[in-house]
């Protein structure tokens, strides 16, 4: 296969986050540019597309949200084919998809909690952010009811999740209702017995991993105080940092040092040097002990020997997320990536050979190629080197056509998959907004939480005509 023949080329991509829409978009244009075309279908486990833009974003962000508006420009263009509620490893094998395209690319992203492996973790009363942050997202896997029974809450890293998490279980339910916030979740909210939060990092405020937007937003929640120790701050002076970034981090750290109180009815916080060594509690959650630590340089803290034990009822480790393995596709279990070099897949982990060979045909691009490190505008640089490689691996002559001939869609309808369609979403996507119009809380939207429910609303408006299927010449067809 060359350039000259790109026209032929159909690829899979399993995700419909922003990696997997980006490394459509970017694969569909490079193609084009060439004087080709792409057959590009779109793979994921949920009926909706955006992944953690839609299940991983604090309903009271709608400015990191508008990037939604780009990537429905992008799925909207009809280069790329939708096909949602659909499991790779459960309604199809991966080798199934590898046999009907010429490559594959997996973009399934990193959706679950880092483990912290202290005694205690696994205490009740313990959680993992990212199910949180998807209970309050309306996920429709995670359980529509919430324990909010507890007056005191520690929330255990300092980066922008432990930030939204903080921030949402601090706030009053009050402020999120113009939000697309679930029902189900206003309502868990507004019962909510918080009223202390605690935020707790390793290491000090010079090395904190927040953005100032996220960090300047925790000081306008209303009614809500932040609370600082001065402890924490020694040689924390904006004029020593060492980006403008980190300068205006400080600058607001401190100033909430000399803060008045408003005597407001909730207290967020924010405590730097504080190392988590184990979970206290019989039955339930209720301390948490702690090493204090201290700067030895280049961010980097050493153990005190100096414990002291914060007593809370239940605890959030918000410490990083760990990838989504495909079955069928090759995982290291200890980086929680698909061991790659470039986004070429390599089998690395079951040899044992970290100069294995790249898997022809078989591409990863975003969290579960890299980690989950770095904001949108790295996912979309990471697919443009993924896509890079596979069309040159085409170009070379390395993927292999098709074994399989026929539209992957005939397989699904043969197993009763009761996948969704982009028609599907947009059906969803001006069914919630229909609710959001017409609540009593007006809103943008209300999210449908159930799945069989999106299923369904999705489905009414997916008529035999309305899919889009694979020609014989492999090309999307109206």
């Amino acid at each position: 296969m060359t350039l000259s023949n790109l026209h032929r080329l159909r690829v899979a991509i399993v995700g419909a986050g922003p990696a997997g829409i980006y490394a459509g978009n970017i694969l569909t244009n490079a193609v084009a540019d060439a004087g080709g075309s792409v057959a590009i279908d779109l793979f994921e486990s949920l009926p909706a597309p955006y992944g953690l833009i839609r299940y991983g974003v604090a309903p009271d962000h709608p400015r990191i949200k508008g990037i939604v508006n780009s990537l429905h420009e992008m799925l909207d263009a009809g280069t790329t084919r939708f096909i949602g509620n659909v499991e790779v490893g459960r309604d199809i094998a991966l080798d199934e998809l590898r046999e009907r395209y010429d490559a594959l690319i997996l973009a399934t992203g990193a959706i679950r909690d880092a483990a912290l492996d202290i005694p205690g973790i696994d205490l009740p009363g313990s959680y993992g952010a990212a199910d949180f942050v998807a209970w309050y997202d309306g996920h429709p896997d995670v359980p529509t009811e919430w324990p909010l029974d507890q007056r005191e809450v520690a929330v255990i890293g300092n980066g922008n999740v432990a930030l939204d998490v903080a921030r949402v279980l601090a706030k009053h339910a009050v402020d999120l209702r113009p939000t697309e916030i679930p029902d189900n979740v206003l309502a868990g909210l507004e019962a909510s017995a918080v009223t202390d939060v605690h935020v707790f990092g390793r290491r000090g405020p010079g090395d904190i991993r927040f953005t100032p937007i996220e960090l300047r937003e925790l000081g306008e929640v209303p009614d809500v105080d932040i609370v600082v120790h001065d402890e924490d701050f020694e040689g924390a002076d904006p004029a020593n940092a060492t980006s403008n970034q980190l300068k205006v981090m400080l600058r607001i750290l401190n100033g909430w040092r000399t803060r008045e109180s408003i005597g407001a009815s909730r207290r967020l916080h924010l405590h730097f040097y504080h190392s988590p060594v184990e979970v206290l509690g019989d039955a339930r959650v209720e301390a948490v002990r702690f090493e204090r630590t201290e700067p030895v340089g280049d961010g980097r803290v050493r153990r005190t020997g100096e414990f002291r034990e914060i007593a809370v009822q239940q605890v959030y480790r918000a410490v990083g997320y760990y990838g989504t393995p495909v079955v069928g596709a090759p995982f290291d279990a200890k980086a929680g990536v698909v061991p790659n070099v470039e986004g070429r897949v390599t089998d690395a982990v079951a040899t044992g050979d970290t100069d294995a060979p790249a898997i022809a045909g078989l591409y990863a691009t975003g969290w579960i190629k890299r980690g989950p490190v770095g904001l949108i505008g790295h996912t979309k640089s990471d697919a443009m080197e993924t896509i890079a490689h596979l069309l040159a691996d085409a170009q070379a002559g390395v993927l292999s056509a098709p074994a399989v001939d026929g539209d992957v869609l005939d397989l699904l309808d043969e197993r009763a998959v009761e996948y969704t369609t982009w028609d599907g979403w947009l059906a969803l996507d001006a069914h919630e907004r229909e609710l959001g119009a017409t609540h009593v809380h007006t809103r943008e939207r209300v999210k449908v939480v159930p799945r069989d429910a999106q299923v369904a609303i999705s489905r009414r408006s997916q008529s035999e005509h309305s899919i889009r299927r694979i020609s014989a010449s492999g090309a999307l067809v109206p």
